[in-house]
């Protein structure tokens, strides 16, 4: 490695770090892996990114790019090069789009927009404190990802150095579009069923070459290295009311949650009985779980809707901004009561906490996890993005053993794609996720995912080992 950085130091304007203090910070992040690095850089500006890609394929070294370390599956944790991008955080608003650098954090993005009345619709529970690039990486979403979608349906334009050192702005770069476009086959037998997917390549969102900025979102960095995106932005809606819902069974609040979608919210979430026990509100005594329902138009009309549904159950009603973001908080601290409430030593790593499924099968997918902790003898914390067949599990354990993991997580994906699910809507597939890639989407489409490597990464120096699985790593769990 000493060659290496003495390359570096010769071209590369950032700092650059091999101290053991900083390897152990970057060896972590918010998931249960750990992987030791070799060097870490806070590139100062697109051509450090070239010259350090440049100097890796040279080396035959990895070179893996980290935003602000919140995944939860290991994505951006690597054995080469880490390269922390926080000195890309460049805003630049415009009416209906606003260019920002990877290094952005979103809270900082939220501030800027706000004072001008806009938006950016994605919104992760810990969105004040992710970089935009992580949410670009792993195709985050959110609570209201029901109506304005993943970041995938609200990204413009990508710039990205790829694994030759080159600079592509797609999909602006209509040769290099064309080559994505040839290299793709689908097939849709193979493809999840769901409107929310974080797994794999996002092959089905490209039909033409104005697209192709798309396949890099959700890529976790192995396809290229994001500097800056054009991303949409929306005008925040003048008013929107929030109704919590009390249900004494799952079962009546899927049945619920079926007719709601009806009604255009642009959010329904699920919270279980032991999420909604450590919220400081007196629900009724056999109350199993809640539902968060938000609307942001047409408020009289729709409420006239919802209450017709749900006029049988216990409800509060919320229209005031600051009683809003208070429950709202309650809902996105889901995690946080999560790990709190269990004990470190009982809690298993995030492996399958991210699935989705089609809304109708929401009923086979809670009977699948009744059976997971009958047969296991495990317990489950479960909340989410119902309205998008998405639910996060947290499962706990007294014997946390690989083994276990391991015969859980497999038994679990079967089901999960079997009901024509995916195994990641929001996370990504990072360490916990890859190996899976292949038995979801099938021969087909796994080999559009490797051509598409080999464009982007032909000497796969970019991330390896997550998305196409050739070597394992050398993780600990």
């Amino acid at each position: 490695m000493n060659s290496i950085k003495t390359e570096l130091l010769k071209v590369v304007k950032g700092e650059i770090h091999s101290e053991k203090e900083f390897k152990k910070f970057y060896s972590v992040d918010a998931s249960s892996y750990q992987i030791i690095p070799k060097i870490i850089i806070f590139p100062k500006n697109e051509q450090d990114v070239i010259n350090i890609v440049k100097i890796a394929k040279k080396f035959k070294t990895t070179v893996t790019v980290r935003g602000a370390g919140t995944g939860l599956v290991g994505s951006a944790l690597n054995k080469g090069i880490i390269l922390d991008m926080k000195n890309f955080d460049s805003i630049k608003t415009n009416k209906n789009h606003v260019v920002v650098g990877t290094g952005v954090i979103k809270g900082i993005l939220d501030k800027t927009l706000e004072k001008e009345r806009k938006f950016f619709p994605p919104n992760p529970s810990i969105g004040s404190f992710c970089a935009i690039g992580g949410m670009l990486g792993n195709n985050s979403s959110g609570s209201r990802s029901l109506k304005y979608g993943s970041m995938i349906d609200n990204v413009l334009e990508v710039t990205i150095i790829d694994g030759n050192g080159k600079k592509i702005i797609l999909p602006k770069d209509k040769k290099y579009s064309n080559k994505i476009i040839k290299k793709i086959k689908i097939d849709k037998k193979n493809f999840p069923k769901v409107s929310k997917n974080s797994s794999g390549y996002r092959i089905d969102k490209i039909k033409y070459e104005n697209d192709s900025h798309k396949i890099i979102i959700g890529s976790e960095g192995t396809l290229g290295i994001i500097t800056s995106a054009k991303l949409k932005v929306k005008d925040t809606p003048k008013k929107r009311i929030l109704f919590v819902i009390e249900y004494f069974s799952i079962k009546n609040a899927i049945e619920d949650c079926n007719k709601i979608i009806s009604t255009n919210p642009s959010a329904i979430e699920f919270v279980d009985e032991k999420t909604l026990q450590q919220i400081n509100y007196k629900f009724q005594k056999n109350t199993k779980c809640l539902l968060f329902v938000e609307y942001d138009e047409k408020i009289n009309q729709n409420q006239q809707k919802i209450k017709a549904i749900i006029s049988k159950n216990n409800f509060i009603k919320f229209t005031k901004k600051l009683d809003i973001q208070l429950w709202w908080r309650y809902r996105d601290s889901s995690l946080f009561y999560s790990l709190k409430n269990t004990k470190k030593e009982n809690r298993l790593p995030h492996v399958i906490e991210d699935a989705a499924v089609p809304i109708k099968k929401l009923t086979d997918l809670f009977s699948i996890l009744k059976k997971i902790n009958k047969k296991f003898k495990t317990k489950s914390i479960i909340y989410g993005h119902i309205g998008n067949g998405n639910l996060h599990v947290r499962l706990t354990s007294k014997k946390v053993q690989k083994p276990l993991i391991n015969n859980i997580t497999t038994e679990y994906f079967e089901e999960i794609i079997s009901l024509g699910g995916t195994i990641s809507a929001e996370h990504g597939d990072g360490l916990a996720r890859s190996k899976f890639i292949r038995k979801q989407y099938g021969d087909v489409n796994y080999k559009s995912f490797r051509e598409l490597k080999k464009i982007f990464d032909p000497n796969n120096i970019l991330n390896p080992g997550k998305i196409i699985v050739k070597n394992s790593n050398n993780s600990k769990t």
